[in-house]
Parts: C-alpha cells; structure tokens; sequence
C-alpha cells in the first residue's frame, strides 16, 4: 500500500516583486498549520517551468494553488488552464486604477475554467480560503481555521470600541 502526499498549498507569483506580498499569506498558512510551498513562476517568461511545476507540484500533494500576479499577467489563468485542482486568483495593486486590471484579467474566466478570485493584494484572504479547502478532508485543519474565525470574533468583541454604551 502507498501512502497518499500530504495535501498542501502551492503558492506562486509572476514576479519577485510580489514575493513579499504572497508571503504574507504564507505566513497565515504556517500559523494555522497548513502546509505550502513558494515559488516565483512566470506564466509568459517561463511556461515550460510552469507546466512542469504544476505537475510535479499535483503528483506530490498540491491540492490547491494560490495564484499571485498583477497588470493583465493571467497566471492563475493559466494555472487553471493546466490543472484541476482550485485555483485562487490573488491579483495585485500597481498598473491600472492600483490592480483593477488586475483584478478583471483573474476574475473574468471562460466557463469551464473558473478562479476563485479575492481582493487586490489581499494574501491573507487567499490563505484562509486555501485554507478552508484543504480542511474540507482534514479535521485538523478545519479545527485551526474554526479556531481561527473565533478568535478574530473575539478580538472585535472586546475591541472597547465596539462596546455598547
């Protein structure tokens, strides 16, 4: 009998300029014990090295990929085109309207392809949702996120600001 990889997270962006960006989500993967790996990959300048990423990425467990890229650069498109696995659209600020092409270029998919897609620069939100989809088959990690989501509502409970008077 062989054992099944370990599901995690791959997470990839266009350009090391959006490495610091995409990390932050990776930091929120780590602190709710998600496993995830990083890599700079660009879909138009190296998409050779993308094909066989995705590959080798699905064959040792990727069950979801976070897609981190700005201007029209569609590469969680282009993830999408090559896998079936969700794909999670993280567009970033900078070129038109700080992101807006970016966000219409990830979140405007033919049918048959879709992308999840959540707001410009927003890693963090990336993170949960991938998050979210891995612990649809791991109660651990459905427990961490659970965890998660209480002490964020606890935080705006007692947020003295918040109280009524």
């Amino acid at each position: 009998m062989t054992d099944s990889p370990r599901p995690f997270v791959a997470m990839i962006c266009g350009s090391r300029s959006d490495l610091p960006t995409l990390e932050e989500g990776a930091a929120l993967l780590e602190e709710l014990g998600v496993p995830r790996e990083v890599h700079v990959i660009s879909a138009h300048r190296a998409p050779a090295l993308l094909d066989r990423y995705i590959t080798e990425a699905s064959a040792r467990g990727a069950r979801v990929f976070v897609c981190a890229a700005g201007l029209a650069a569609h590469l969680a498109g282009a993830v999408a085109a090559r896998t079936a696995w969700p794909v999670i659209g993280l567009p970033m600020p900078g070129g038109v309207a700080d992101g807006l092409d970016a966000l219409l270029a990830t979140v405007q998919m033919p049918p048959g392809v879709p992308v999840a897609t959540v707001g410009v620069g927003n890693a963090r939100n990336a993170a949960i949702l991938a998050a979210q989809i891995l612990a649809t088959s791991d109660p651990a990690i459905a427990a961490k996120v659970e965890a998660f989501r209480a002490a964020q509502t606890r935080k705006v409970e007692q947020d003295p600001t918040n109280q009524a008077g």
